[in-house]
């Protein structure tokens, strides 16, 4: 798979981005803005990465602005139906969504019929955090390494099941890639969100699970899950003692997911900027970039034309993905 340095550079690149955007003035319009809550979707169910950082960063803008935030979980379809809310919402500032990897850049070419259009329904707000996978099984299991599993996986086709928090999610075209690497066949189950997975595999109901790092880091640490790989061309600062998947013999694999505010395509000019700036702010806040980090985060930011640009790239380049594994999702 195609290297993730692009948003690893970016990341880089947009360091101190958030205090320009909060020094730029307001525009008179938007002064009186917001004049209630702020809502922001995550197309996921609680308890899964999408929701842990959302619920980060609104506290920390609730503490900063005094503005009252609301998390909407929306869970469903690979992300399509949150997302889909969103793109329909009213574009007065007063709907936002936790969008990432799949859901804006994946499931465009993964769905035959998508009821939204990432780039032309959505207008970005900005990047939050990037994060990398971690491939898991239960502290039981006979797995002990990547090998040891992918091993099992040839010994026995399809007898592996592994979970995914949705169709269409990097975690199902990570490991749809990680299967023609490794010459095997598992067998897919994916689900609305990350939570009922991670029980699921605690439980024995599936032998692998693959998710972010920020996803399945309690369950590891805690001692209900081995982690087995990450996904991340370095090993992740959250766990490292857990080698790559490349460490693990399984060269040229690399999968990294990133998330990202969005807002109805229509939001005005100031109102994107006055919520850039909030956000990158909170995003600066040494103890939100401490949490984020020890969740296995890799904290962003920027500006909404930097996270614009990030999308197309990244819908041109899992969309070779997709055509290559073959996947596909009703």
């Amino acid at each position: 798979m195609n290297s993730f340095r692009s948003v690893r550079a970016f990341g880089a690149a947009v360091i101190g981005v958030g205090l320009l955007a909060s020094l730029t003035p307001a525009i008179s319009s938007a002064e009186t803005y917001p004049a209630r809550s702020i809502k922001i979707i995550v197309p996921f169910p609680a308890g899964g990465g999408p929701d842990m950082i959302a619920r980060e960063v609104a506290t920390t803008v609730t503490s900063q602005q005094g503005w009252t935030i609301i998390i909407d979980n929306k869970p469903g379809s690979g992300g399509n139906i949150g997302m889909d809310a969103a793109a329909k919402a009213a574009p007065d500032g007063y709907t936002l969504v936790m969008g990432q990897t799949s859901n804006m850049a994946i499931n465009p070419s993964l769905y035959a019929k998508l009821p939204y259009n990432p780039q032309k329904d959505l207008a970005p707000v900005g990047l939050v955090a990037s994060a990398p996978l971690v491939i898991a099984v239960a502290s039981n299991s006979p797995y002990k390494t990547l090998s040891d599993l992918m091993n099992a996986a040839k010994a026995d086709p399809e007898g592996i099941n592994y979970a995914s928090s949705g169709s269409g999610t990097v975690a199902h075209l990570a490991t749809e890639q990680l299967q023609r690497i490794a010459n095997v066949k598992l067998t897919h189950v994916p689900y609305k969100g990350a939570a009922q997975g991670a029980t699921d595999l605690i439980g024995g109901q599936i032998q692998m699970y693959i998710s972010s790092v920020v996803t399945l880091s309690g369950h590891i640490k805690n001692g209900k899950m081995r982690a087995l790989a990450v996904t991340s061309a370095k090993r992740s600062a959250d766990l490292p003692n857990v080698p790559t998947v490349a460490e693990s013999g399984f060269k040229g694999f690399e999968a990294v997911t990133w998330f990202g505010l969005a807002a109805p395509a229509g939001v005005s000019k100031d109102k994107l900027s006055k919520l850039n700036a909030a956000f990158n702010k909170a995003l600066e806040t040494p103890d939100v970039r401490k949490r984020l980090t020890e969740q296995g985060a890799d904290v962003l930011g920027g500006t909404p034309e930097q996270f614009a640009s990030l999308v197309r790239d990244e819908t041109g380049r899992w969309a070779k993905v997709v055509k290559e594994s073959g996947a596909k999702a009703n």
